[in-house]
């Protein structure tokens, strides 16, 4: 009998011993492992790799003369950082600070722009007795929908001078209304500001700098943007219980507190995370910019992600590949943090529990 329980107890203290409960719990899940084994490694080569051999990019020299095994780069550390944000970039025009600080404006403005229509053609659509509303759903969605290669490039003709769809309409709105509306403008090339009214000082004279180009991008990625946040704000509306509003009427408050009281906090947990991926979206909107303006006139509608691309194409710095792995990495960095202030303040990603 006490060699039974002096057993029992030697079994139980190896069962206690540590380490023993992490090779208990390795042994159990080596079935799991096996399962999804082949999806770590695809996704080992296809993302941890690339992104690893970016960062080690970044801290070299890399160029077109070192795609030939016999030409190895040199490490030059942080060189490419200092750079970046020193503008020692031999490219015309080039002021990263400025860059951002557009990229900051442009992402804003648009973010902003696209949430409020988003919210507010979601909510027209969800009134009752609007006809036809699943047929303006899916009208909408085409916007979206559409490839924005396709669609940025039809953008970029209907800015056209003389045969473009904007210069055109504006003849014949003259023609029937007399109006008396510019035909001839050059939409994408002209440096001259819009906005320009005497006596009036804007704040950081943010008017003056916008070329008219701005105002064409800004027109064509809102009518690109806005339908993401209509779908999701759709989503969200239509989960509202409906009775939440009757035993508002009956309280007697007004359709502008019932929207503050109900249809805003209730909306919230769905367009947080909406608006952070239309943040991120938005903010390295490469299509929208290069394929209607290339950044131009003068670099003046440059975002980060469309200056990265530049340094593997201009002529002056033969490819310069980790100048570029470095200039993306800084958009990284930048993007993280506005995603973690964004959800620190908002608690995106907090739980129903932790709010």
């Amino acid at each position: 009998m006490a060699t039974i329980t002096e057993a029992q107890s030697t079994l139980g203290s190896r069962e206690t011993a540590p380490g023993s409960a992490l090779r208990k719990a390795i042994k159990d899940s080596r079935i799991p492992w096996l399962f999804i084994l082949p999806s770590v490694l695809v996704m080992a080569f296809v993302t941890v790799y690339p992104q690893a051999y970016q960062v080690w990019m970044s801290g070299t020299n890399y160029d077109e003369r070192h795609f030939t095994p016999q030409n190895s780069p040199d490490i030059v550390g942080i060189d490419n950082f200092v750079q970046i944000l020193s503008n020692e970039i031999p490219i015309s025009n080039y002021d990263f600070f400025r860059i951002f600080a557009f990229n900051i404006f442009w992402t804003f403005i648009n973010v902003f722009i696209h949430v409020t229509i988003g919210v507010a053609v979601a909510m027209l659509l969800n009134s009752h007795g609007l006809l036809f509303r699943r047929f303006y759903r899916a009208l909408f969605v085409l916007a979206w929908a559409t490839p924005q290669y396709i669609a940025a490039l039809v953008w970029r003709n209907a800015f056209n001078q003389r045969f473009g769809a904007i210069n055109l309409a504006l003849a014949e709105i003259n023609q029937e209304f007399g109006t008396g509306f510019p035909t001839d403008t050059r939409w994408l090339v002209t440096e001259t500001p819009p906005i320009d009214i005497p006596g009036i000082e804007w704040p950081l004279d943010i008017f003056e700098i916008l070329p008219m180009a701005f105002y064409a991008l800004l027109l064509a990625n809102i009518w690109f943007g806005w339908p993401f946040m209509m779908i999701v704000a759709t989503g969200a509306l239509q989960s509202i219980p409906k009775e939440l509003y009757e035993a508002a009427d009956v309280d007697g408050a007004n359709p502008w507190r019932q929207f503050r009281a109900i249809t805003v906090p209730l909306l919230r947990p769905a367009m947080v995370p909406a608006i952070m991926l239309g943040t991120i979206w938005t903010f390295n909107a490469f299509n929208v910019i290069f394929f209607i303006t290339g950044g131009g006139p003068s670099r003046k509608t440059e975002i980060l992600v469309t200056q990265s691309y530049n340094l593997l194409n201009e002529t002056a710095l033969s490819g310069r590949y980790g100048m570029a792995a470095a200039f993306s990495l800084v958009v990284f960095a930048i993007l993280f943090v506005i995603t973690i202030v964004n959800n620190y303040i908002t608690g995106a990603t907090e739980a129903y529990y932790e709010s």
